[in-house]
Formats: structure tokens, C-alpha cells, sequence
């Protein structure tokens, strides 16, 4: 099992060293490098709280990728490249991947093959290689025709929907993977979370489909999914949102209160990933 990271300030975890090259976080699905609601009247909301301000402040070079939504992989993907491609002309980097933006990833590394930056490493966090028993049921339970109309719908709006249907495992496991082989030159590093939810979960039940199909997870992507390259660890009592610090509010207050702390701490996490890095050279 991989270490627990406990709730402390950036400051007080500092890297013993930096990595080479910049590093590249890489959104998952429905993300954002910032939404602003109200323009420029409230601060914007932030899709890696606190992340890339502690790497930043560790003296690691950070760029924050931004990608359509909803859209499939292979557009994703094209917008990844040219995000890098803008942040890091010419420069070799290190992509950290949250959730679908490690299929992204792993995409625009074997099939578009950049010429305009290098990508070193691919640390993907929760991922479903494999695909999720979730995106399954929730295809299942809309069904042919309704989801049809859904889409049509969601097309009206200007919402892009390529990537539902390429999150199955049926797609991941027959269609993308034997696909997309690794590329010898880049290094794969990988990590999984597993949680038990509280009855408040917001992944409660997507928790416990999973958990009768995949096995432990973190509410939206197994264990088993999540393993690719070389495998890190699994993080324990971590749910799909507390590894990008997304966690429940009401439930660190809990924790606090009952001393029943909540035990994770994303920055340091991320710290931890860096200090990896820098330890392999990259």
C-alpha cells in the first residue's frame, strides 16, 4: 500500500530537489484549469486547489493544461498537445494526469507523436485504463434511444459527448488499448485509490457497483483500471475528488470536531510525485 500523505502546508514538505522539466497537469472529465462564474467579480474556481501554487512555491515549473469537457479523447488530446506546445515550445516535460486526462495523454504520446516538445514521463492518477463499471451502467440504465436524444440534445448546447461512451470497458479494454502502446522512450508511472463511503457519499452508490464488479475503488475508477506502467500504489481512504483536494468540507469539519481527521493531504501528494520524479531524473 502506498504511504498516506497527511494534511500539512506545502512549506513543510520541501522537495530535495525539483524536476528537470516542467511538469504538465492534465484534467479529467467535466474539468477545468479555472472556471470563473461570475467573471471577474469573484475569484475563479480552481481545478487543482492549492496544487499548482505549492509545486510552484517548491520551485518546480508548472503548466495547467486546458481541454473541451466532455469531448472524446482524440480531441482532447489535440488540445493537450497544443497546451504544451504553447507552454513548453521546444522543451521536454512531465505530464501528471488526473482521471480521463491520462487517456488523453496516453493518446497524443503514440498517436500524434509531437515534434514541438518531448514528453519525458506520463504519471497518470486514477485513471481507468481499463475503463469503469460505472460509465457502463450509466449507458445501460439511459439506453439506445433515449441516449440518442440526449446526445442531441447535449449537441444543441454546444456540449461536446465523445467521451462517454469511450470511458466502457468494453471500448478501453477491445478498441483503445490494443490501439495505444506505450511509447519505449517515455516512462509510465501510475496510482490507485480506494475509500470506504460514508452514508453522505456522493459516491456511495457508484462506489458500491464498482466495488461488485472492479473491486476497490474510488467511487468513479477501480483499482484495477488504474494500474499502468509501473504501479506506485494505492492510496486508502481517498476518493476520486480528494486527489485533486476536492475534498468534502462538512467532512474534514467532521474529522476535526471528532478527531477523526481526515488523513490525506493532496499537496503533499503532488510534492511526493515531484520528489519522484526528480529522484528518477527526469
Amino acid at each position: 500500500m502506498q504511504r498516506l500523505y497527511h494534511r500539512c502546508r506545502a512549506t513543510d514538505t520541501p522537495l530535495t530537489d525539483a524536476p528537470k522539466h516542467a511538469v504538465v497537469l492534465a484534467h479529467g472529465l467535466l474539468g477545468f484549469a479555472e472556471l470563473r462564474l461570475a467573471g471577474r467579480y469573484l475569484p475563479g474556481v480552481q481545478y487543482w486547489r492549492g496544487i499548482k501554487e505549492a509545486l510552484s512555491m517548491q520551485g518546480v515549473r508548472v503548466i495547467t493544461a486546458t481541454v473541451p469537457p466532455s469531448a472524446s479523447i482524440e480531441m482532447r488530446a489535440e488540445e493537450l498537445a497544443r497546451d504544451i506546445a504553447a507552454g513548453a515550445p521546444g522543451e521536454h516535460v512531465n505530464i501528471i494526469a488526473h482521471s480521463m486526462s491520462g487517456l488523453d495523454s496516453r493518446y497524443m504520446i503514440t498517436h500524434l507523436k509531437p515534434t514541438d516538445f518531448k514528453v519525458k514521463s506520463l504519471t497518470t492518477i486514477a485513471t481507468p485504463h481499463r475503463g469503469s463499471a460505472v460509465a457502463d451502467f450509466a449507458l445501460k440504465q439511459i439506453g439506445d434511444d433515449r441516449l440518442a436524444q440526449l446526445y442531441y440534445a447535449l449537441d444543441r448546447l454546444k456540449v461536446e459527448t465523445g467521451a462517454f461512451a469511450q470511458l466502457t470497458r468494453d471500448y478501453m479494454t477491445n478498441t483503445f488499448n490494443p490501439a495505444t502502446p506505450d511509447i519505449e522512450d517515455v516512462r509510465y508511472f501510475s496510482y490507485g485509490a480506494a475509500m470506504q463511503p460514508s452514508f453522505w457519499s456522493v459516491f456511495r452508490l457508484s462506489h458500491r457497483l464498482l466495488e461488485q464488479i472492479e473491486g476497490y475503488n474510488d467511487g468513479l475508477v477501480s483499482v484495477a483500471s488504474s494500474k499502468w506502467g509501473a504501479y506506485k500504489g494505492t492510496l486508502e481512504g481517498v476518493s476520486h475528488l480528494d486527489l485533486i483536494n476536492w475534498s468534502n468540507r462538512l467532512k474534514w469539519l467532521a474529522g476535526e470536531i471528532t478527531g477523526n481527521r481526515q488523513r490525506f493531504n493532496a499537496i503533499a501528494f503532488y510534492l511526493d510525485i515531484a520528489d519522484m520524479l526528480a529522484k528518477e531524473g527526469l
